[in-house]
């Protein structure tokens, strides 16, 4: 079973980060197995030429897992899975819930962060699978359930009812 994927989106600048990460804590101090995917828009060296695992991916492995004591990385092709459910649904079979930051043109349940100090429209529309706002500002899609910022008790609560609602 896949487990459930909400993308946290919104403009650069706008918290999203800040969101995911204190999303992360208060549900994993729920005992939950978070996951999360970050979706960068520049290039990004994910191995280091000549390290091994670099080798191995050169030589056309499709995926090349590296393993420490206390920590694993997975450098894999990426060229068809490039939405946050496919992903999810590949590699991240054993997490409760992931946490996608980015993809705001993927499918997919969204959460928009959304500040008056970041002075920019919308960056989703509820057609783009918008589910809920996270913003200071009362007046955008007031149809759909809002959080404030630091309302972190009450997006957890949201997320897990939702994904309650699709199991």
């Amino acid at each position: 079973m896949s487990p459930a994927v909400f993308s946290i989106v919104g403009h650069s600048g706008s918290g999203k980060t800040t969101l995911v990460v204190k999303l992360v804590e208060a549900l994993s101090a729920q005992g939950l197995r978070i996951a999360t995917i970050k979706h960068a828009h520049h290039l990004v060296e994910l191995d280091t030429p000549g390290k091994d695992s670099y080798r191995y991916k050169a030589a056309g492995a499709t995926m090349s897992m590296l393993l420490t004591r206390d920590a694993l990385q997975l450098v894999a092709d990426a060229r068809v899975e490039r939405e946050p459910a496919q992903l999810a649904s590949r590699f991240m079979g054993e997490a409760d819930l992931v946490l996608a930051e980015g993809f705001s043109h993927a499918a997919g349940d969204k959460i928009e962060v959304i500040r008056r100090a970041c002075d920019k429209p919308p960056r989703c529309m509820i057609e783009d699978g918008l589910i809920a706002v996270v913003t200071d500002m009362d007046e955008i899609y007031p149809q759909l359930p809002h959080f404030g910022l630091e309302d972190i008790a009450g997006i957890c609560q949201f997320m897990l009812d939702r994904r309650t609602c699709r199991a």
